[in-house]
C-alpha cells in the first residue's frame, strides 16, 4: 500500500490533512504484512493506526479494548465519518442484535470486542470463517503480568490468534516499559514483532505537587483554585464516594459551574451521558475515579488533578496525558497529605488472593464442587469463596495454567497440585513486590525535590523536550504564571433542566450514591 494512498485516505475518509508521529510508520509496516508494537503517548491518535488501514484492507479488523465505552464512541465517530462497516460487540447488547452482528460479519470491516468475549464459543466460532487481515490489540500493557492493568484474559489472546490463522498483529499502549514491551512480544508469541516507541513526555504540560494537610485542606484549595480558573477539567480519585462528596461541595460553593461524577458503580447509561456532555463542552469539572478517561479525545482538558495519586508512574502518566492535546498550556496538578497512601495499599492488597488464602481457596473449589466437575457460574463462585471478581479471574487462570481447570472443567486427577499451588504463590509474591515498588516509585516521584519533569520522564526515556510554558513547582512555576482561556459563562447550555435538578436535588446533584 503506498505512501499517496495512505495520505488520500487520510484526507478522504477522515478529513486530516497531516499524520501525526509514529502513525504513518505503523500503518506502513501493518499493512506490508508485519507485526507492529506501537507505543505512542497518550492523545497521539493511537486509534488512526488501525481504523485508517481497516478502511483499505480487504478483510476484517478485530481491535480488541478493554472498555465498552470506547469502542461505542469510535464505532459513533466512524459511522459519523461515512464508514459504516463498523461494529462494537458488548455483554450489554440485546442477544438478537448481537446475533444479527455475528452472523453478518463478512459485512464489516472492523469489529471492536473485549478480551472476555474471545473466550465464547458463539462470537470465536463466526469469526474463524471470515478472514481476519488484521488482530489489533488497543491497551496492550493489559497482556503483561508485569503492566499495570494487568487483565488475565489479554493472555488467552495468543490461543485466539491461532484459532483466527494468524493474522496480522497491531498491538498498541501508551505506557509500556521495556520489560513490559518484552512481555507483550513473549506472550503473543512474536519475537520478530516491529517495535515502534515514540517519546511520551508533553512540552505544554506543567507539573504541580501540592503538599497539603488531610482532606479539608484539600478542599478549600480547590475552592480557592476554581475561584480563578474555570477551565475544562479532569479531578482524579481513588474512592467512588469522594468523587460523589467533593462534587456536591464544588456544586455548592460554584452554582454555575457545570460539575459531574464518573465511577464504575454508575449506570451505563448515566456514564455514557456525562462522557458526552463532557466532549460536547456542557460540563466544566468532572470528579472521577480512573474508570474514566481511556479513548476520551478530548482536545481542550487544561487542567487534571489528582486528588488522590495512582497505584504507579504509568497510571500518572496516562491521567496527564489527558491534558493539553491541542498542544496550548495545561497544567497537572496532584494533592499530597499525609495518609493518602493507605487507599493504593489496600487496592494491592485486594488485587490477588493472599497467599495465606491460596491453599485455602483451591481446597473451597474441589471441596464445594465435589459432586460434580462443572464449574458453576462465577457469581456462585464468587460468593461461596469471599474473593473479588479480579481475584478470580486470576486463580483460574492459573488453574488453567496448571492444568487444574481445562474448558471449564474441574480436573479431579490433576497431577502436582501442591507444586501447581507453589507456583502461583510464587507468582503472587513476585507481582506483590512489583507493586509495592511501583507504589514506592511514585511516593518518591511525590516527594522529589530536583525537577519534576525530568526525574519523571527519566524513569522511560532517555530524554525529555524542554517545557513551552512552564516546567514544574520544584522549578518555580505556580499558578501565578499561568493564564489559560477562560471558559465563558454560557446560560443557553446550562439548561433549565439542569437549574431544576439542582432545586429539587435530583439525580447526580441529590448525593445519593447509585
Amino acid at each position: 500500500m503506498g505512501h499517496l494512498n495512505l495520505k488520500d485516505q487520510l484526507k478522504q475518509q477522515f478529513r486530516l490533512n497531516e499524520f501525526r508521529t509514529g502513525q504513518e510508520e505503523i500503518m506502513t509496516d501493518v499493512l506490508r504484512g508485519r507485526d507492529v508494537l506501537g507505543i505512542l503517548p497518550t492523545g497521539s491518535g493511537k486509534s488512526l493506526c488501525y481504523q485508517l488501514p481497516a478502511t483499505l484492507l480487504e478483510g476484517l479488523t478485530v481491535v480488541v479494548s478493554p472498555l465498552i465505552s470506547l469502542m461505542e464512541d469510535q464505532v459513533k465517530e466512524l459511522k459519523a465519518m461515512g464508514f459504516k462497516q463498523a461494529a462494537a460487540l458488548n455483554s450489554f447488547m440485546h442477544p438478537i442484535e448481537k446475533k444479527r452482528v455475528l452472523q453478518q460479519l463478512d459485512s464489516y470491516k472492523l469489529i471492536y470486542l473485549s478480551p472476555e468475549l474471545l473466550q465464547q464459543n458463539e462470537v470465536i466460532r463466526p469469526l474463524e470463517h471470515v478472514t481476519v487481515d488484521m488482530f489489533v490489540i488497543d491497551e496492550a500493557h493489559c497482556i503483561s503480568q508485569w503492566g499495570h492493568e494487568f487483565r488475565p484474559d489479554y493472555l488467552r489472546l495468543s490461543n485466539v490468534l491461532q484459532q483466527l490463522k494468524d493474522p496480522v498483529v497491531l498491538a498498541l499502549s501508551a505506557t509500556a516499559t521495556k520489560d513490559v514491551q518484552q512481555d507483550i512480544t513473549t506472550v503473543l508469541n512474536r519475537p520478530e514483532m516491529i517495535r515502534h516507541t515514540y517519546p511520551m513526555d508533553r512540552d505544554n504540560i506543567a507539573f504541580m505537587v501540592q503538599d497539603l494537610n488531610g482532606d479539608r485542606e484539600k478542599q478549600k484549595y480547590l475552592a480557592d483554585l476554581f475561584e480563578h480558573y474555570r477551565v475544562p477539567t479532569l479531578i482524579y480519585f481513588s474512592s467512588r464516594r469522594k468523587t460523589e462528596e467533593i462534587t456536591m461541595f464544588l456544586s455548592d460553593n460554584f452554582p454555575s459551574y457545570r460539575i459531574a461524577f464518573y465511577h464504575g458503580g454508575m449506570d451505563q447509561l448515566d456514564r455514557v451521558t456525562v462522557q458526552q456532555q463532557f466532549m460536547n463542552e456542557q460540563l466544566d469539572i468532572i470528579c472521577c475515579t480512573s474508570a474514566f478517561g481511556m479513548g476520551i479525545n478530548k482536545q481542550n482538558i487544561r487542567l487534571v488533578i489528582h486528588y488522590h495519586f495512582p497505584l504507579q508512574l504509568e497510571s500518572f502518566l496516562q491521567e496527564i496525558g489527558r491534558a493539553g492535546r491541542d498542544g496550548q498550556s495545561s497544567v497537572s496538578l496532584l494533592l499530597y497529605s499525609p495518609g493518602d497512601d493507605v487507599i493504593p495499599r489496600s487496592i494491592i492488597e485486594n488485587e490477588l488472593p493472599t497467599i495465606e488464602d491460596l491453599d485455602h481457596l483451591v481446597k473451597n473449589v474441589y471441596a464445594l464442587y465435589s459432586d460434580q466437575t462443572q464449574l458453576p457460574s462465577e457469581e456462585q463462585l464468587l460468593e461461596a469463596l469471599q474473593i473479588n471478581e479480579t481475584q478470580w479471574r486470576f486463580l483460574r487462570y492459573q488453574m488453567e495454567q496448571h492444568s487444574m481447570i481445562e474448558q471449564n472443567q474441574l480436573l479431579r486427577q490433576s497431577e502436582n497440585k501442591d507444586e501447581a499451588i507453589r507456583k502461583i504463590r510464587q507468582f503472587i509474591e513476585k507481582r506483590t513486590t512489583l507493586k509495592e515498588q511501583k507504589l514506592q516509585d511514585m511516593l518518591s516521584w511525590i516527594h522529589e525535590d530536583t525537577c519534576l519533569r525530568e526525574s519523571l520522564y527519566c524513569r522511560f526515556q532517555d530524554d525529555y523536550k524542554e517545557p513551552l510554558y512552564g516546567c514544574c513547582s520544584n522549578c518555580g512555576f505556580s499558578f501565578d504564571q499561568w493564564n489559560p482561556v477562560q471558559t465563558q459563562s454560557d446560560d443557553t447550555s446550562f439548561k433549565w433542566e439542569t437549574k431544576l435538578k439542582k432545586l429539587l436535588l435530583i439525580g447526580e446533584y441529590s448525593g445519593e450514591t447509585k
